[in-house]
């Protein structure tokens, strides 16, 4: 069976890590959050309180990030410091766009992101991959829905994490979000001309699991 390259992009909620997940899992492929990698060094920033691209560069470069899986997910490490909660925090989340858009960590982690692509089969999913990560990757999703949706699908994570969210003011953030990702001059988010746009908005998980192993299938 031929060992393929997955890329799935899109906005911030719009169930990328989930299905991907599931995907890697179905068809025994490698899963890397690339959102975590932004995470964790979004929350080196607000922990040293610095926007010092080689501070972040080298605080990861000591403390590795690495991920373990386990029965109730995928755990997030820098270091030995199990960071797999605290980087979904809103705190974070309001912080991740600002730090991801600095040209020496989206270099750094793009560098990291493919040399871990090159050991085999995989899927990938974030904003960047299908343009910039993976640009010749097998197949290639980008996955949209609409924001009242993906702002509902995070305050139940949220909400089932013990975490305080309003769903108005969640909205709100989701909206800026996907503004700061698609405007940034580094790396962009925006659909590579080669990938299949799929909307998510009122279909379930499995419904969007199943397409792209369909799509996955005939290329393996």
């Amino acid at each position: 069976m031929k060992k393929i390259q997955i890329a799935v992009d899109g906005p911030a909620s719009s169930g990328k890590s989930t299905v991907a997940k599931i995907v890697a899992r179905n068809l025994d492929l490698i899963y890397l959050d690339t959102g975590a990698m932004y995470r964790a060094a979004t929350f080196v920033a607000l922990q040293k309180e610095t926007e010092d691209a080689t501070k972040i560069i080298e605080y990861i470069k000591n403390h590795p990030l690495s991920f373990a899986n386990r029965e109730n997910g995928q755990e997030v490490f820098l270091g030995s410091d199990n960071v797999t909660e605290v980087i979904r925090t809103n705190e974070v989340t309001n912080a991740v766009s600002k730090i991801s858009a600095i040209s020496e960590i989206r270099e750094f982690m793009v560098a990291e992101q493919q040399r871990i692509a090159n050991q085999g089969g995989i899927i990938m999913d974030g904003r960047d991959i299908g343009t910039v990560v993976l640009p010749r990757a097998d197949l290639k999703i980008f996955l949209i829905a609409s924001v009242d949706e993906r702002a509902e699908r995070r305050y139940k994570e949220n909400l089932s994490k013990g975490i305080p969210t309003d769903l108005e003011r969640l909205k709100i953030e989701i909206a800026e979000r996907d503004h700061k990702d698609s405007t940034r001059e580094v790396s962009p988010l925006k659909q590579a001309d080669d990938a299949v746009l799929l909307d998510s908005t009122g279909k379930t998980i499995n419904d969007v699991v199943n397409f792209i192993e369909v799509k996955a299938r005939e290329l393996m």
